[in-house]
């Protein structure tokens, strides 16, 4: 008997199991599958903190949140529908975000005893097996019995043919959620058209997988989630990571700049070097360097050459950085430092988001050594981050930090392709001669927007004085003069002050200009704090949203902005760091709401405690 297909909104599945069982590779797999067919997604990739932790222990849990709907959605979703566990350890931790009466489908090879004695289950007790799991639909697969079965014709090993268990897992999902297999057929064709043996083992489990759901009579339903109504154009799936390597690509090539990148690899922002690294065509060139010292300080000699300078790294590196960055600063040359934040201090949580870093941008310099910050919101912002990021550095001749995390950095979401002629154009005017008014050089000598000109080294007529010691207005020369000094200081100060001129003025993401509550927020909160208000928003409250782009300088409206409400709220992943900053600027009892548990704010939380503030 056929089994009926129902129409659902939207679903929640969490993938778990061991490093090696390759659950990122099969929720990306159905992430792209489910962008293919027109849903609207968002994931959530959980890496463990250990590169090979011990199989079957809890710390060696790796998971995948995916929330894919026929709807317009902001987050991965506060709890799953369906938890895929692969083994004890997968179950246990993440059992608790599992919704009442949600689908749990379990390997039961990975519930023997000694599975369940590596995830500290105690002597005697399977949750399996016992009543641990009422209220919930269970569903128990021998998945590792039922891939080797279905590979038992191939001449491959016992391990190699277990890895493609995974497959066997996505394939099932496919039956029960009414997909086609063509996309994964494609991709394995691309990774393993190579390597025949490990192309059939992964068609034939993936098929396998399939066919069982044909056959079990486990399953009264199967699903479908209908594609999504969203804007017309062309999209594509895409990390936060990639949308920013993209937006780079863009601005060099809007602004005819090539681009370096010095960098050393560091979790989260590594994938940043292997993208750009792919993309020499337009002229990039990419350097793996010794040290984070040696990266950043190659991007701030590439920039005084002429080229668009960057550097990428995460919150450990931006501490081995600082001394150059302050080079960059006295230099005034446009550099790019990207940040993509991790749980800290020292090591910390390196597989884990957080928003800590804040403070170290804008104060985590020695004197006084102001930087504009520029923060990206969501995986596909993380373009328009980049591109605005490289047009504030090279037209007002200063490094710029962009702060982005390992939140945004993994997740995915549908970008919609933006036209290159849409894109801002970013002038770019180096000094060519001198003026007819100059005898010689100035290289220090401002326009209207306190900018020093760009003279690329060997311009004849343009030869200048670079280096760390403080410079004489206008002339450049090295100056221990205490009235220049403090002018200097304070005009960098200015210079940075003013590209609040330059720059969109706040708006607001929804909700009343006048109100009970606004609800103010930067980087990877945006979708948890967007869903939580619309909720708000639909049972009549006065409650509004906005979010920062522009962290250093703020728009030059959002004194007048925060004003507008009884009451501030400000979600963040640390301790409260764009508070103290909001507080001392404006002079504003803000209240925060602060998580450090390298997860994201959950759109549940941020409910209750907008709704705490508003009784």
């Amino acid at each position: 008997m056929e089994v009926p297909v129902q129409i659902i909104d939207d679903v929640v599945i969490k993938f778990a199991g061991d490093s090696g069982d390759g659950m990122q590779l099969t929720g990306s797999q159905f992430t792209n599958n489910s962008a293919l067919i027109g849903n609207d997604l968002s994931t959530f990739p959980d890496f463990p903190a250990e590169i090979r932790a011990p199989q079957g222990t809890v710390p060696g849990v790796s998971g995948y949140q995916l929330h894919f709907s026929s709807q317009k959605i902001y987050t991965p979703g506060d709890n799953c529908d369906v938890l895929v566990a692969m083994n004890a350890a997968a179950l246990k931790v993440n059992l608790k975000t599992l919704k009442p009466n949600g689908i749990i489908l379990v390997d039961t090879s990975g519930f023997d005893s000694k599975n369940l004695r590596l995830a500290n289950y105690p002597d005697g007790v399977n949750p399996i097996e016992d009543d641990s799991l009422v209220g919930y639909e269970l569903h128990k697969m021998d998945i590792t019995k039922l891939t080797r079965e279905a590979l038992k014709d191939i001449p491959m090993g016992v391990k190699e043919k277990d890895r493609a268990k995974n497959m066997f897992v996505l394939g099932f999902l496919y039956w029960l959620y009414s997909r086609d297999l063509t996309s994964t057929y494609s991709f394995l064709h691309d990774k393993f058209g190579k390597r025949p043996e490990i192309l059939e083992s992964n068609i034939k489990a993936l098929q396998a997988g399939y066919n069982y759901g044909d056959t079990t009579e486990a399953f009264t339903s199967r699903y479908k989630v209908e594609k999504a109504k969203l804007p017309r154009g062309t999209y594509r799936n895409i990390t936060g990571n990639i949308a920013l390597t993209y937006g780079l690509i863009a601005a060099g090539e809007k602004s005819a700049l090539p681009m370096f990148l010095g960098t050393y690899p560091i979790t989260p922002a590594s994938d940043i070097l292997h993208e750009l690294s792919r993309h020499k065509n337009f002229g990039i060139r990419t350097f793996q360097a010794e040290d984070e010292i040696a990266a950043i300080t190659a991007a701030i000699g590439a920039a005084y050459g002429g080229s668009l300078g960057i550097t990428t790294t995460s919150g450990p590196g931006m501490a081995l950085k600082t001394e150059a960055m302050g080079l960059a600063v006295m230099l005034e040359i446009p550099l790019l430092i990207i940040n993509i934040q991790r749980g800290g201090p020292s090591t910390g949580l390196p597989t884990k988001t957080e928003q800590s870093d804040l403070l170290q941008a804008y104060y985590g310099r020695n004197g006084e050594c102001p930087l504009p910050i520029i923060s990206a919101s969501t995986p596909s912002d993380c373009f328009d981050a980049a591109y605005e990021a490289v047009r504030i550095a090279v037209q007002h001749m200063t490094p710029v930090i962009l702060l982005s995390d390992g939140y945004i950095a993994n997740g995915a979401e549908p970008w919609r392709y933006p036209k290159s002629a849409d894109l801002q154009p970013i002038k770019v005017n180096f000094k060519k001669e001198l003026s007819a008014d100059e005898t010689t050089f100035m290289p220090y000598l401002r326009d209207e927007k306190l900018v020093r000109p760009w003279a690329v080294p060997g311009t004849p007529g343009l030869e200048h004085r670079i280096g760390g010691l403080e410079k004489e207005d206008i002339t450049g020369n090295i100056s221990y003069d205490a009235e220049n000094h403090q002018h200097m200081v304070k005009t960098r100060e200015a210079k940075v002050d003013m590209i609040a001129d330059y720059i969109p003025l706040q708006t607001l993401d929804s909700g009343p200009v006048y109100g009970d509550v606004l609800v103010l927020g930067w980087g990877s909160t945006y979708g948890a704090i967007k869903s939580a208000v619309m909720e708000l928003q639909a049972e009549g409250k006065q409650v509004a949203h906005a979010h920062l782009r522009h962290m250093r300088p703020f728009p030059k409206n959002l004194g007048e902005i925060l004003g507008n409400y009884k009451k501030v709220l400000i979600p963040e992943i640390n301790n409260g760091q764009l508070i103290k900053i909001i507080r001392d600027k404006y002079l504003i009892d803000a209240i925060g709401f602060n998580k450090i548990k390298g997860n994201p704010i959950t759109r549940t939380e941020l409910v209750t405690a907008i709704g705490n503030m508003l009784d």
